[in-house]
């Protein structure tokens, strides 16, 4: 296993394992703001393991940037469904409001709809363009 296979295993590992914490969270009525920063990590480690399976070198640290070149090279090319892109914006939003604005209330229902969405990121229509090697 190349260092580049071995990343890509951990970023999925990661993805899976933050998407069962989330799922954890939400069926012990956790909180609703913890919940949705556990979906949207769970996809933003799923998005850098598919980087890592294309090659695609990402030149920035910050989030928007990471989702820049996400809808840059699958969903302006068509290899991927917008809906995969709306998906990691609406929880990217939603976790930036949890995380950042003062007196915002997400409900459990919301958490539950993020935990959703999360779910369909790591499935096996997204997984499918992660080579597999990663996998080993």
């Amino acid at each position: 296993m190349t260092d580049i296979d071995i990343l890509k295993s951990y970023r999925l590992q990661q993805a899976e394992e933050t998407l069962r914490d989330a799922v954890a969270m939400l069926d012990g009525n956790l909180s609703p703001r913890s919940i949705v920063n556990r979906s949207y990590y769970a996809i933003f480690y799923a998005v850098l393991a598919l980087f890592l399976s294309e090659g695609i070198s990402v030149r920035t640290s910050k989030h928007s940037g990471v989702i820049s070149t996400f809808d840059k090279s699958f969903i302006l090319s068509g290899k991927m469904d917008r809906r995969f892109s709306k998906i990691l914006h609406r929880l990217f939003n939603a976790r930036q409001e949890g995380d950042y604005k003062e007196l915002v209330v997400v409900t459990l229902d919301e958490a539950s709809d993020y935990v959703d969405q999360a779910t369909e990121i790591n499935s096996p229509q997204f997984y499918c363009l992660i080579k597999p090697s990663s996998f080993d």
